[in-house]
């Protein structure tokens, strides 16, 4: 077998490239060594959250020119990234945290890209999706990513209701302002459907919880569900679902 290469070895960035470069969810050390690279190496950096995406940078002794790009000017940021491309720029695209273009902003300017016959390259890492549920004791055979639901309530329903054929398991993101409400639809839509609330992950207050929606919505009342949320839904007749499954805790 044939050594690793070390990073003197590696060759430099292409010239013209995006890259999509994956940053930490929560724990810092889940930045990868070669998205440390791509950073320190690139000509600027178009980040969602440029305050955030400075602080990251900072803590890793990187200097880089910042690019704002976020949900309501990709239009406009696009074509500029796409001119920076052109000209030989290599640009790394980071989001506010994890993977770009999962439920974040990058799939417009990736598409851009493409059409102009401009190459595209992941730089992978860490992804909420992933951790949770890999962690999750759900099945992962076969799954199904909804992202964030809509927020009116007839939309959500509606989409929920759509979910109801599907084998796999179902994942999607919800914030803690929105968390009792889901549940409250999920007790509606599937009653009998184990669920997993993967809380915090990485960080600090990491945590999964595990149990059907009616359980956890009756915990809220005691125990107030904090922070980013994958919410997990078992498929139905799920023996993996039932074999992860504990109990919520009794008040006190």
């Amino acid at each position: 077998m044939g050594r690793m290469s070390t990073e003197k070895e590696l060759p430099p960035l292409t010239p013209g490239t995006l890259y999509l470069v994956a940053t930490p969810i929560g724990n810092l050390e889940d930045i990868t060594l070669r998205a440390l690279r791509v950073l320190r190496e690139c000509d600027v950096v178009a980040a969602e959250a440029t305050r955030r995406t400075g602080q990251l940078l900072a803590h890793f002794g990187i200097s880089k020119p910042l690019l704002s790009y976020f949900q309501f000017n990709e239009a406009r940021r696009s074509e500029e990234i796409i001119a920076r491309l052109r000209r030989g720029e290599k640009v790394a695209l980071v989001t506010d945290a994890g993977s770009p273009g999962i439920s974040d902003p990058g799939e417009r300017v990736v598409k851009a890209a493409l059409a102009a016959s401009l190459r595209v390259e992941p730089v992978p890492g860490a992804c909420a999706l992933v951790a949770a549920l890999t962690a999750s004791g759900l099945p992962t055979d076969e799954f199904h990513f909804i992202g964030f639901l809509p927020h009116k309530s007839g939309q959500r329903r509606n989409k929920l209701e759509s979910l109801k054929s599907f084998d796999g398991t179902l994942v999607l993101y919800e914030s803690p302002y929105r968390i009792e409400k889901l549940l409250r639809e999920l007790i509606e839509v599937f009653p009998q459907r184990r669920v997993v609330l993967a809380r915090e992950l990485t960080k600090k207050f990491e945590e999964f919880l595990r149990g059907t929606p009616a359980e956890w919505l009756a915990a809220s009342a005691y125990r107030k569900l904090k922070g980013e949320f994958v919410v997990l839904i078992a498929p139905s007749e799920s023996e993996a679902a039932t074999a992860a499954a504990t109990p919520a805790p009794a008040p006190g």
